[in-house]
């Protein structure tokens, strides 16, 4: 382990002091309004001025990002993280080009392929810049809506392109929570494709075209659950490492989304006790964007003036 790799987890560690607290959240809580909450985020160094709660979100983010380019020149192992930006933006590009609408305002900041280059390969129709597998995807993509016009069976295979990119640079990395957590995200990604295509009948085939094999999750059994209804997948749940899954998607989706969110942070909180690989870094990203997301959630519940109680179910666990 090179020196510098040493300095960087020791500014992590640093940072990680500045992260916001489970008190942190209860002061944001008892705030009595939206531009008071924004006040308090203000006096703990997010945002100020006049900027609005996606500004300030945004700006979190960006911090996180610009934080990492000091610490590391090499961002492959984050790459599990950007691959869901990518693709969201190489679906705008493809659809942009397809309808010859100009594409304002519709790509997402923060991905590792420039938005631009993408949309110069779709109007050439050649996308031997973009990275092998991508390119693949994207050359089915483009040409499945150009001859279908079916924008949802080009998300599906882009979607499903995006989460095997991710599991393979997960397994790849060699980093234990890389691998973990592209494991992860892959898993509770068929299970939200799965939930949805119950519910709204889609067939074994759509099922089995959408669904990505993992290691914790067997997905001819999850499509052939899924077949027959929301009981069954959740009782094959019950024999997977997400049982409990089913029993917060019993209670509420957004009890589910929650439970997704805190196994991340189950996940990341074992990286206290591995300083010495690239685990510290990545848990860092995982906390912030854990927090900025409890923090969109209190203000959506402060501007919308919900109940408190509902806000609470939603908020997550917090790093410290």
């Amino acid at each position: 382990m090179t020196e510098e790799y040493i300095y960087a987890v020791a500014r992590v560690r640093s940072r990680e002091l500045s992260l916001l607290s489970r008190q942190d959240v209860d002061q944001l809580m008892a705030c009595r309004t939206y531009d008071e909450c924004l006040r308090t985020l203000s006096d703990k160094g997010w945002g100020g001025g006049d900027l609005s709660a996606e500004a300030v979100l945004a700006g979190e983010e960006e911090k996180t990002w610009a934080f990492i380019h000091e610490l590391t020149d090499d961002l492959t192992p984050f790459n599990v993280l950007l691959y869901p930006t990518d693709y969201n933006n190489l679906k705008a590009a493809i659809k942009t080009v397809v309808t010859g609408v100009e594409p304002h305002d519709v790509f997402l900041p923060g991905g590792a392929v420039d938005p631009q280059v993408m949309l110069r390969c779709v109007r050439e129709g050649d996308f031997s810049d973009l990275p092998e597998t991508m390119a693949a995807a994207a050359d089915e993509a483009y040409h499945t809506l150009l001859e279908t016009q079916d924008g949802q069976l080009c998300d599906v295979i882009l979607d499903k392109a995006c989460l095997v990119d991710l599991l393979r640079c997960g397994r790849e990395s060699g980093a234990d929570i890389l691998r973990d957590y592209a494991e992860l995200t892959v898993a509770i990604s068929d299970i939200k494709i799965a939930v949805r295509a119950c519910k709204t009948g889609k067939s074994r085939a759509f099922l089995e075209s959408a669904l990505v094999p993992c290691g914790t999750l067997d997905a001819v059994s999850l499509a052939a659950a899924a077949c027959k209804s929301l009981e069954e997948l959740f009782g094959y749940l019950t024999v997977t490492p997400y049982g409990e899954a089913a029993e917060k998607l019993r209670e509420s989706y957004s009890a589910f989304e929650k439970y997704c969110d805190d196994r991340v942070m189950d996940l990341i909180k074992e990286q206290k006790m591995n300083p010495f690989t690239v685990g510290p870094l990545f848990a860092y990203v995982l906390a912030r964007r854990n927090e900025i997301n409890t923090v969109r959630i209190i203000l959506s519940g402060k501007l919308n003036e919900l109940d408190d109680g509902m806000v609470r179910e939603r908020l997550r666990d917090m790093y410290v």
